[in-house]
């Protein structure tokens, strides 16, 4: 408990600095988002007006804790973009479809990686080796951009096994909103069909998110589980003819999963960048797209919104991997102690 506590504690000073260093960044920026809005004919005293709707008059302590709020109750102000609509509406309708797709590629990076990753390990150097090898190297090398465009090229356009755009089609009705996940809400509302058709639109922007994690995955596993085979509990087990699957899944896996978690919380940080392209080729309605549209109007309120919520998705996210990590690793806990 005190190691958790002691993690958590790291993460509200980790929010706290972010909080203001977004603060201070969104103040010095270039260019007035105000005059931006209204256009190059609005007179001074709408420019005037707009400010002081906006809250930008006020002082730059009650500016920062009006911030500190809106983290909190979802509420940062209003878009300078028409129809000057609420930004925390805007967030809570892209956001779901960002987190879908974030955890499905994931997912799909994890239980993809780490049976690649095992393989690899039992039978190094064979053909099995080389190949996850090239596999490995071939994701971290491309770029996103280029594998997201080649992936909707072929599989999309060429071949067409998948849908290439959006998140549903034109002519289908959006399951009823209960959690703001498409997968999820058609299971609850027992539309079967209806969660194929969901799926098919993830599954292309979803591997093209997940092929860089997936290589880096499985080439770590492979290297801890490489590691875990030449160690005195292994050996052991073997000679007391312990089944070859429960030594391998259960004990040497456990191990070697617990270095491949540290990666994981940083590739958080991977998911939410590269989220920004793929979501723009794909036309995916989610948070990297309305931020990429914030950028491009100076949509002042949009910015701060975004820029905030992924820093407390990534330091969150790093905290809960910490915490899992010396779950997995007691020797952790132990030090912490000290």
């Amino acid at each position: 408990m005190r190691f958790v506590v002691r993690r958590f504690i790291e993460l509200v000073i980790v929010l706290v600095g972010l909080s203001l260093l977004i603060f201070v960044i969104s103040r010095v920026l270039p260019g007035d988002p105000i005059r931006y809005a209204l256009g190059p004919n609005a007179t001074p005293e709408q420019i005037a007006q707009m400010r002081a709707e906006m809250g930008l008059d006020d002082a730059l302590g009650v500016q920062y804790l009006r911030l500190i709020e809106g983290a909190f109750s979802g509420n940062f102000g209003r878009s300078t973009i028409p129809p000057f609509g609420s930004v925390g509406a805007d967030i809570a309708t892209y956001l779901p479809a960002s987190i879908e797709l974030a955890i499905f590629a994931m997912a799909l990076a994890i239980l993809l990686g780490v049976p690649l990753g095992v393989t690899a390990a039992l039978y190094r150097d064979r053909w099995q080796d080389q190949a996850s090898r090239v596999l490995a190297f071939s994701g971290v090398a491309v770029p996103v951009f280029w594998l997201a465009l080649m992936i909707q090229l072929v599989i999309a356009f060429r071949l067409g096994w998948l849908p290439s755009l959006g998140r549903i089609g034109r002519n289908v009705q959006p399951p009823p909103d209960v959690t703001g996940f498409y997968l999820i809400d058609s299971l609850i509302a027992l539309d079967l069909g209806l969660f194929f058709h969901c799926l098919t639109f993830l599954l292309l922007p979803a591997l093209a998110l997940a092929a860089s994690p997936m290589a880096m995955i499985m080439r770590l596993v492979r290297a801890s589980m490489l590691e875990e085979m030449g160690k005195d509990y292994v050996l052991t087990a073997r000679a007391n003819g312990m089944p070859a699957v429960l030594v391998v899944y259960k004990y040497m896996l456990r191990n070697a999963f617990s270095a491949t978690l540290t990666i994981v919380g940083l590739l958080v940080g991977y998911f939410v960048g590269s989220a920004f392209i793929v979501e723009t080729v794909f036309s995916w309605p989610g948070l990297g797209r309305y931020g990429v549209r914030a950028l491009q109007f100076k949509d002042f309120n949009a910015i701060v919104a975004v820029t905030l919520i992924v820093g407390i998705a990534y330091a969150l996210a790093n905290t809960v991997v910490t915490v899992l990590y010396g779950w997995l690793d007691p020797r952790l806990r132990l030090s912490a102690r000290k």
